[in-house]
């Protein structure tokens, strides 16, 4: 039986245009789900398309892989054709292309820069797979089932493309551009058409870096590692806990993880107090330090959660705020992620201030306190605590969208 296809649009604030896009799409795939993922439109986006026949799914803004991600969760499983909220030609010789991803590649150039942003993304896929694309951050694309399973869940952001073929290309699958003479609404070289252009840039660069997957599904950049530059021990923290991105296995809390051997986590258990005995030349340090890592990493399990708490406990202890404050609402909209190279070393860089901050007497209420949280979190959710709780839920929820 011949799967039906799926055509997935990508849109914000696109009233001028989607009426049109989906009527068109409606033309050329009559058998066809149209589904609209709407990334927190405020203008009549929503109205227009249901109103041309689309069916629209509707996300708080936070970036496009991220509302087609999303999208994707619910919608039949089979064949899907992405394409952008304002692109203007035919698009059925992608599905028809025999590959299992098929790019766009537009046959005329339509405005833009200087072309930084394709050039850097050209680089970053031939870096990452090997494969020269042409179209590199083209949003025009037909994904078989198996790169559907392969790229999904989507990187964060316009990321989403440039990651997709990477992701493609290094499973082993077949991968394609077809020119065809599409038109869509450029940007010009003014401000907001290099901002468009930087965030782009950006948000390739991050897709092809340290990825995770949230609790919701979405897969964010990790970016938190970046507090590792403030000091050789939080650095070496940062790295421990990269590592526990990259390669962790299921197991959660220290019994588990010791009883499972040789695990990232073991390695975090043994590590990080290292570090902080080194750092500190005090057995009080390295206590501080662990138990503030793994602290900061219990509570790291909801959008802006861990940042709170670090800001909240850096007022007390004289610790740096910046980073914490500059990627709070990044993480509050699930654009991007601390992961535990950022949850970990912010958390050991609290511990080492805390030594030099805290009298003896403070550091072993601190270490009673932090001890005591870690055997709480050994036994209950912390997050479900939280939440049970009507002033911590208030407060965690602050600069939440909904």
């Amino acid at each position: 039986m011949v799967e039906r296809l799926t055509v997935l649009v990508a849109a914000r604030d696109e009233e001028q245009r989607i009426g049109e896009t989906v009527r068109a799409l409606r033309r050329s795939f009559p058998d066809a789900d149209v589904v609209v993922a709407d990334d927190g439109s405020r203008d009549g986006t929503v109205g227009v398309a249901e109103e041309a026949g689309a069916r629209v799914v509707r996300f708080p803004r936070r970036g496009k892989g991220q509302a087609l991600t999303l999208a994707e969760e619910q919608v039949a499983w089979g064949p899907l054709l992405l394409c952008d909220a304002d692109i203007d030609g035919e698009l059925a010789p992608l599905v028809d292309a025999q590959a299992d991803l098929a790019v766009a590649r537009f046959e005329e150039r339509q405005g833009g820069g200087f072309g930084v942003a394709k050039a850097v993304a050209r680089r970053l896929i031939r870096l990452r797979s090997g494969f020269e694309a042409g179209e590199p951050l083209s949003g025009q694309r037909y994904l078989s089932p198996a790169a559907r399973s392969a790229c999904f869940p989507l990187a964060a952001g316009f990321g989403c493309e440039t990651r997709m073929t990477i992701d493609a290309v290094r499973r082993g699958l077949a991968v394609g551009e077809v020119p065809l003479p599409l038109r869509h609404r450029s940007t010009g070289r003014d401000v907001r058409g290099f901002v468009h252009r930087g965030r782009q840039l950006l948000d390739a660069l991050l897709a092809c870096g340290p990825q995770a997957v949230n609790h919701r599904g979405l897969r964010l950049p990790v970016v938190g590692w970046l507090g590792g530059f403030r000091s050789p021990a939080v650095a070496a923290v940062a790295a421990v806990g990269l590592a526990d991105d990259l390669w962790s296995g299921p197991e959660r809390g220290f019994r588990r993880h010791l009883r499972s051997g040789a695990t990232t986590g073991v390695l975090k258990l043994v590590a990080i107090p290292l570090i902080g005995l080194l750092a500190t030349r005090r057995l009080s340090g390295a206590l501080l330090v662990g138990l503030a890592a793994n602290a900061l990493n219990q509570l790291d399990t909801a959008p802006g959660r861990a940042l709170k708490a670090y800001v909240a406990a850096a007022l007390f202890v004289e610790g740096p705020k910046g980073l914490a404050v500059f990627l709070l609402p990044y993480d509050l909209r699930e654009m991007a992620m601390l992961g535990d190279a950022g949850s970990n070393s912010l958390g050991a860089l609290l511990g080492l201030k805390s030594v030099g901050r805290l009298t003896a007497r403070g550091r072993v209420v601190a270490i009673g306190a932090l001890a005591g949280l870690t055997l709480l979190g050994e036994n209950v959710s912390i997050g479900s605590l939280i939440e049970r709780t009507p002033v911590l839920r208030d407060l965690d929820r602050v600069g939440r969208p909904a």
